[in-house]
């Protein structure tokens, strides 16, 4: 649904989005990830038909974005990061409003209203003024203004920003279902960790320039190849030494530090493409070292963007 080859766009001297190449299918949700100034609105203007890139391509639905503004907006849903709203309507005045914006015969408008209230969760809120409403609640009926046309795409840029935890858990559940109604979905955000239980696939980008887009299991893998385990030991730490050359006897590790906070404390790193752990275990109780604690350690989507953003694979 979104396809995108060699795209530029420049502000004077800034180079906002630089060769820039990535697609999207329907019922992807794309996390478009970058530190400010990356480059994510830019791309997501261009696409909505609000910038015209300098060079390279982009397309939505197989249209062009030079070309083709009006048939595009008529599939696509944006929604900026500072969401203006009209306070002195009812949560229904202002759908109403976009219903007829758009073009929405009036017979069908109360129908689409209706299930796109159903779907963020605001059929209570109908009859309440707009000004009344949370930010939780004002970012959801944003979501429903971008679905009153029935898009096929949506560009949604920091939906999740100054929500509190409950309402971030709400939108991503929205987010989810929108994706598996086949939607395709470019998600920014600058909370890593939604993305990372959200999005299906995920693009970091920085100076405007692409780094990855894939996975985020590809994405873990290309910054940590092997698993990583943290194992403490019973006592003080006097059997650390022993522990550390038993394991390094064993060619599925890669390497063994010793934590600089906790001297019982090991690091294990193992071999791309080594997922079991029990040998480990085996090892330390063969060599008489008693275990306190082993833990797998986690892979994060922020280990992930710290490693690609300060140029490790570039």
């Amino acid at each position: 649904m979104i396809h995108i080859r060699h795209l530029t766009k420049s502000f004077g001297p800034l180079t906002a989005v630089s060769d820039l190449s990535l697609d999207i299918a329907p019922g992807e949700v794309f996390g478009f990830i970058g530190p400010n100034g990356a480059g994510k609105s830019t791309t997501m203007k261009i696409l909505a038909c609000l910038l015209r890139p300098d060079s390279g391509e982009a397309r939505v639905g197989g249209l062009d974005v030079r070309t083709d503004g009006d048939r595009i907006r008529q599939m696509l849903g944006y929604m900026p990061d500072f969401l203006g709203v009209y306070d002195d309507l009812t949560v229904d005045e202002y759908l109403q409003f976009f219903a007829a914006a758009f073009k929405i015969q009036r017979k069908r408008r109360r129908s689409i209203i209706d299930s796109v209230l159903q779907l963020t969760d605001l059929t209570e809120k109908r009859h309440a003024m707009v000004s009344s409403l949370s930010r939780g609640m004002q970012q959801r009926l944003g979501v429903a203004r971008v679905l009153i046309h029935e898009p096929k795409v949506l560009l949604l840029d920091e939906p999740a920003s100054g929500l509190d935890p409950r309402a971030r858990i709400e939108m991503r559940g929205l987010l989810q279902e929108l994706g598996r109604m086949g939607k395709a979905l470019m998600v920014s955000s600058h909370i890593l960790s939604e993305l990372a239980e959200m999005c299906t696939s995920i693009g970091i980008i920085e100076r405007g320039r692409l780094l990855y887009a894939g996975s985020i299991q590809e994405a873990y893998a290309k910054t940590r190849p092997g698993e990583q385990i943290d194992i403490r030991l019973e006592g003080d730490g006097t059997g650390v030494a022993m522990a550390k050359a038993a394991l390094l006897a064993d060619e599925r590790v890669t390497s063994v530090t010793i934590d600089e906070a906790s001297s019982a404390t090991l690091h294990v790193a193992l071999t791309p493409g080594e997922h079991t752990h029990h040998f480990l275990i085996e090892r330390l109780l063969g060599a008489g070292v008693r275990i306190a604690a082993f833990t797998p350690r986690e892979v994060r989507l922020e280990d992930a963007f710290l490693k690609l953003t300060t140029g490790a694979l570039q």
